[in-house]
């Protein structure tokens, strides 16, 4: 059994939800309002919360940012019917689990919300969105969350993250061998660290513990994903 925090203006709606949710045997506690949320995750642990995006005061973007700072490894949710590509960007930088639809396809959210981990946030610096995609949806499926950053600046702006471990890549746009894995560890000096390179001659240079040379194993790469989260 699991304990979620659903959050909506739309009290009904959400109800609706946490209805589902608590036939398949789990507990829910629901919120109106972002303030509300943040009171409930101040006073009690969850193990995800599925917040809507477009609300009075705070929407679920702000909502997640601040519900971070409380509670760092929860994972988050977001589901919207529309918005602004800003507000998508600014939710996605806090590392969510996904981003859903209205209507909510419920057996996405349930699958999701069933195989979600607390602190199983990833950092995952690959300049190839397709690879990122993929990882993404890859490290998804197994209730990780993950914050990409395609570019050297992007990375820099990932210390305001908390992740367990990254995937990083050694060659980025612009930018010497390693030089995003070092920002990254000047960032969080003790992150557990994957690499993987296009390149096996910088990865022999690098002489790092945890490296795939592209094309690499995806089952392979998750399992040491997978070995670093346990």
């Amino acid at each position: 059994m699991k304990r979620f925090l659903f959050v909506d203006d739309n009290l009904a709606f959400a109800e609706n939800l946490a209805e589902i949710a608590r036939e398949n045997g789990d507990e829910v506690e629901v919120a109106e309002s972002g303030a509300r949320a943040i009171e409930l995750v101040r006073e009690s642990s969850f193990d995800a919360l599925v917040t809507d995006m477009c609300m009075p005061s705070m929407n679920g973007a702000g909502l997640v940012h601040e519900i971070r700072r409380v509670d760092p490894g929860l994972p988050a949710i977001v589901v919207t019917a529309y918005t602004e590509e800003a507000d998508l960007l600014a939710a996605r930088r806090e590392g969510l689990l996904a981003v859903l639809p209205k209507p909510v396809p419920i057996d996405i959210l349930m699958f999701l919300l069933s195989a979600s981990r607390r602190d199983g946030l990833v950092a995952l610096v690959e300049d190839d969105s397709a690879l990122a995609d993929n990882l993404t949806e890859a490290l998804r499926e197994r209730g990780f969350s993950a914050v990409t950053a395609g570019t050297l600046a992007e990375t820099d702006r990932l210390g305001g993250v908390q992740p367990f471990a990254a995937v990083v890549d050694l060659r980025m746009p612009g930018a010497p061998d390693g030089a995003a894995l070092r920002l990254l560890l000047e960032r969080l000096p003790e992150l557990p660290v994957v690499v993987v390179s296009g390149h096996q001659d910088a990865i022999d240079r690098l002489g790092w513990p945890r490296s795939f040379a592209k094309p690499f194993d995806s089952v392979k790469l998750l399992a040491a994903v997978e070995e670093l989260w346990r």
